[in-house]
């Protein structure tokens, strides 16, 4: 039988709005969030024509309204080995590992998106997805109770388990499918607020750390904050302030920039919301969890690898010199280093091109067709000196590959701030990616890779377009 199958990027779109607008409701300071940033990107886009122009260029323009990402917290090996087989459906695979155990959460991490630039611009819905480490908690018997917990629920309903594997034995969904797989979904990461396990127990893996009480307690990986993109984080910081959204005092990453590299985050403080504790009669008692709060981003240039250790080594240069975590106390402090020391990282697209810093589209120059030079020779001509004569010549224009993934320091300082930790925790477990991967079903994918295969099919598209004579 023949059938016509929607695209997951589709499906994807519209699982992300129906997400959306399912977290508005239940967070409704989340819709106010959405209007302050939309209010700021109107701004930024009508005061600085430089940077709507670089947005029509990359193709970004189109997406910034519908940007997003989500983060999520699972507890078992099953759980993240379906989760991947349900974000399959939408087009989002496995990018990047990061182990936050090192900055005090006991997780290690991947991010589901998608993965070449053109479903990219379609729909940029990203989940951050962690794996709780049971292995990091250092009481035999709350580790126990844990596992007992996690093994006695089901996150997946039972209809999108058939639909996953209808997908995966079909290569797709029919359009009817893909409406009924996105409404199944859905309960997946809608909140819930009576819990599966006692007061007592939640109390006990509260003091172990939050992220441990806020996975094991529930009965399903509730989407814990969704995230637009904004032009100017500064400014809607100190918006959220003046709409009753107390914000982070550390804007978490790089420091405020002409030219923006990777990503900077903050957030409102979490929402402390009423729960219900069953007890050993089945009955249930009241209590409050915090967890869940609103963040935004804004996101800059992808970095190399060479780009990345000067950011990594900056950034803990500026830490060191703190001598402290960031907080609100230090954070004026903080800010100041920060600047000071990232003067080191070059502040025009330019220089960390030349520098190979960064990773860039190529594009050709609507008036460069008159300009002599022979593209006879692709492979040639595709050296990095002859594309830097092409660009010097106002043949080629570079335009930033926006970072499309995540920092471990940074997704630690959010979790921490957001999760009533009043300390520091220490986990000297290993990082270990090749149990995560086992767990997940497959490997993840290196998004440096990705960054570096979509700048070279920019460049030879480029170069192919100036060699036909446009």
């Amino acid at each position: 039988m023949n059938y016509t199958f929607i695209s997951s990027d589709a499906i994807r779109h519209e699982f992300s709005m129906a997400m959306s607008a399912m977290y508005q409701t239940e967070v409704p300071l989340y819709g106010d969030l959405l209007d302050l940033v939309a209010e700021v990107n109107t701004e930024v886009l009508t005061k600085h024509s430089d940077i709507k122009e670089q947005l029509e260029h990359t193709g970004e323009i189109d997406r910034l309204s519908m940007e997003r990402h989500g983060a999520i917290r699972l507890g078992t090996a099953h759980e993240l080995s379906m989760m991947r087989r349900l974000f399959s459906v939408m087009g989002m695979h496995p990018v990047g590992y990061y182990d936050l155990a090192p900055a005090g959460v006991p997780v290690h991490s991947t991010a589901f998106r998608a993965i070449d630039a053109q479903a990219l611009h379609q729909s940029p819905f990203r989940v951050f997805t962690s794996l709780l480490r049971l292995d990091l908690i250092d009481d035999d018997a709350l580790k126990q109770e844990a596992s007992n917990a996690l093994a006695n629920r089901n996150i997946f309903t039972d209809t999108v388990i058939s639909l996953i594997e209808r997908f995966e034995k079909q290569g797709g969904l029919t359009s009817e499918e893909g409406e009924q797989f996105i409404k199944e979904a859905l309960e997946t990461f809608r909140w819930h607020d009576k819990t599966p396990v006692s007061k007592e127990l939640y109390q006990r893996l509260l003091a172990q750390h939050g992220l441990i009480a806020d996975v094991v307690g529930f009965k399903g990986p509730h989407i814990n904050h969704l995230t637009p993109r904004t032009l100017d984080i500064d400014t809607v910081q100190q918006g959220m302030q003046a709409k009753g959204m107390p914000p982070k005092a550390i804007i978490e990453g790089p420091p405020k920039r002409d030219c923006p590299i990777l990503l900077r985050q903050t957030s409102f403080k979490a929402l402390e919301e009423a729960v219900s504790f069953k007890n050993s009669e089945g009955e249930y008692e009241q209590g409050c969890h915090t967890a869940r709060f609103g963040e935004i981003e804004q996101r800059g240039v992808a970095l190399t690898p060479t780009g990345r250790a000067l950011y990594d080594k900056l950034l803990s240069q500026a830490r060191h010199q703190l001598g402290a975590t960031p907080n609100e106390g230090n954070a004026t402090q903080y800010n100041r280093i920060l600047a000071e020391i990232f003067a080191a990282f070059p502040d025009d697209y330019q220089t960390m091109h030349d520098k190979e810093l960064a990773y860039f589209y190529y594009q050709p120059v609507d008036s460069a067709a008159d300009i002599n030079s022979d593209m006879s020779n692709l492979e040639m001509v595709s050296s990095r000196q002859a594309v830097n004569a092409l660009i010097n010549q106002g043949a080629i224009r570079i335009e930033p590959i926006v970072y499309e993934d995540f920092l471990p320091v940074s997704a630690a300082g959010i979790f921490q701030s957001n999760l009533q930790q009043d300390k520091q925790s220490n986990y000297d477990g290993n990082s270990n990616q090749q149990e995560f991967e086992q767990a997940l079903g497959t490997n993840v994918y290196d998004e440096l890779v990705l960054y570096e295969d979509i700048q070279n099919r920019s460049l030879e598209k480029c170069l192919i377009s100036l060699g036909n004579g446009r």
